[in-house]
């Protein structure tokens, strides 16, 4: 008995209006548009992904290579290494820097020799810029015939009514309680050296000294009464 053929499955034709039906001979859109169905959203990100690299490469290399933007300087004294309060200054003591021009402050000095031969009323660290605030009264005066005294208060609390520019007559004690010795008239306070122990110092210490100019021909007499004994000084 001889088996019958298996008969193949029935193929179903297309009908006119279904829509996998196509042209012959054309390729299906996948085809069409360069890769299988799913590929197209990961090309376009990888495209997108190598035009964004390429704009920052492009971004960084223009900043490297544009100049940087200057700040502005200007010039500003400063301490070339630690001064202490009561200092008369000199060339030595100073050195100019360039400081940012937003930066400097206010009141500061920018040429040494304005400060050749002034007095600090407090002490300054090396690289501080010396502003107007640092200085002991008025420049001093260029008068050959003038001099700066430290003088050794016998009372140190009168240094909390002095200040730089007070007017003084400095005063020593005399033979006779009721005859005291004007050494000086008319003196220019220049610098009270720390101030703040003033105020806690009891009358007699004799720790506080006074920066106080005065014509020349006083100062060598004031010099010498100070170094033997404190002075008083009376306000004018």
């Amino acid at each position: 008995m001889t088996d019958a053929p298996a008969s193949s499955a029935p193929t179903t034709a297309a009908a006119p209006g279904d829509p996998r039906r196509r042209p012959p001979g054309r390729r299906p859109a996948w085809l069409r548009r360069g890769g299988p169905p799913g590929r197209l959203g990961w090309r376009r990100a990888l495209l997108l992904r190598r035009v964004l690299a390429a704009a920052l490469a492009a971004t960084a290399l223009v900043l490297a290579l544009s100049p940087a933007e200057r700040v502005a300087v200007v010039p500003v004294v400063v301490a070339a290494a630690d001064v202490p309060a009561g200092a008369r200054l000199t060339a030595a003591d100073l050195v100019v820097r360039e400081w940012p021009a937003e930066l400097a402050p206010a009141g500061v000095a920018h040429e040494v020799p304005a400060l050749d031969g002034r007095s600090l009323v407090a002490a300054a660290r090396a690289g501080e810029p010396i502003t107007d605030a640092r200085l002991a009264g008025a420049a001093p005066a260029t008068d050959p015939g003038t001099a700066v005294v430290p003088v050794r208060l016998a009372d140190p609390a009168v240094a909390a009514v002095l200040a730089p520019g007070s007017r003084v007559d400095v005063v020593a004690a005399g033979e006779r309680p009721d005859e005291p010795v004007v050494l000086t008239s008319g003196a220019t306070v220049q610098a009270v050296l720390d101030p703040a122990a003033a105020a806690r110092a009891g009358p007699g210490s004799g720790e506080l000294l006074v920066l106080i100019s005065m014509p020349r021909s006083a100062a060598e007499r004031v010099a010498a009464m100070s170094l033997s004994g404190a002075l008083a000084v009376t306000l004018r």
